[in-house]
């Protein structure tokens, strides 16, 4: 789960780091902060370094509330990889010339679209708590499945955050004149002024039950996407090769 980031972030020991030695992840917390995120000035940095103290959950857990991490100190993993991709992200903007032009590796396959979600293993604990980190962040509620999990995260991400999403939200609504004479009320208040608030709030109630309407349908829409999808419903694929 962490070894292409260490690697990335060349620490001295990528592929026998284990984040639940508590003093490997001690140590890897202030290597990160003192190589690479270097949050705090070098004498605010005591109560981190101090390793072996009792107090040290503390003092982690105020730095990750300092750097406003979405996870709190007993979400271990989740902090850890949420930390790692920081610093991977403050080591890109220290040397932006040397890695503009990097190439990506090429594949032999480039030209064939395959889905990714074939080819993980959703039995392992890295795969897990990867998939529960985005979760949190996405606020999606957790399921026992972890890919349908991860497929309800990837539609989220795909429908609300994707930059083509994200332009039309922002595109501001232009409103439709209506005129109020052609929408009867069915009753008299016996006040001109009070019958015009009645029909405006009416119309205003017919608009707010199609929004509610239209999410409800792309949320039928989303949940059939995910059950009919052979690798989230056992009754539309088969097992084995």
């Amino acid at each position: 789960m962490f070894r292409r980031k260490l690697t990335a972030l060349d620490y001295h020991d990528p592929d026998g780091f284990d984040c639940s030695d508590e003093t490997q992840f001690r140590n890897c917390i202030v290597w990160l902060e003192d190589q690479k995120i270097r949050h705090y000035k070098i004498e605010d940095r005591g109560n981190l370094r101090n390793i072996p103290s009792s107090d040290w959950s503390n003092a982690f857990q105020k730095y990750l509330q300092d750097l406003n991490c979405p996870f709190g100190a007993e979400e271990r993993k989740e902090a850890v990889d949420w930390l790692l991709g920081l610093a991977v992200r403050y080591e890109y903007g220290d040397n932006v010339e040397k890695y503009r032009n990097c190439q990506p590796l090429a594949s032999g396959n480039s030209d064939k679209a395959v889905d990714p979600l074939l080819n993980l293993d959703s039995n392992s604990p890295d795969f897990k708590a990867g998939v529960t980190a985005l979760a949190n962040i996405l606020k999606i509620q957790r399921h026992d499945d972890y890919l349908v999990m991860l497929k309800a995260i990837r539609i989220l991400i795909q429908e609300r955050l994707s930059p083509e999403a994200i332009t039309k939200a922002n595109q501001s609504k232009e409103g439709i004149p209506v005129s109020l004479e052609k929408h009867i009320l069915g009753f008299d208040t016996g006040d001109a002024t009070l019958n015009e608030a009645a029909q405006i709030l009416r119309l205003l109630h017919i608009e707010e039950l199609r929004e509610l309407q239209t999410k409800i349908n792309e949320a039928i829409v989303a949940v059939q996407a995910i059950i009919a999808d052979p690798k989230t419903d056992h009754r539309l694929g088969k097992v084995g090769r």
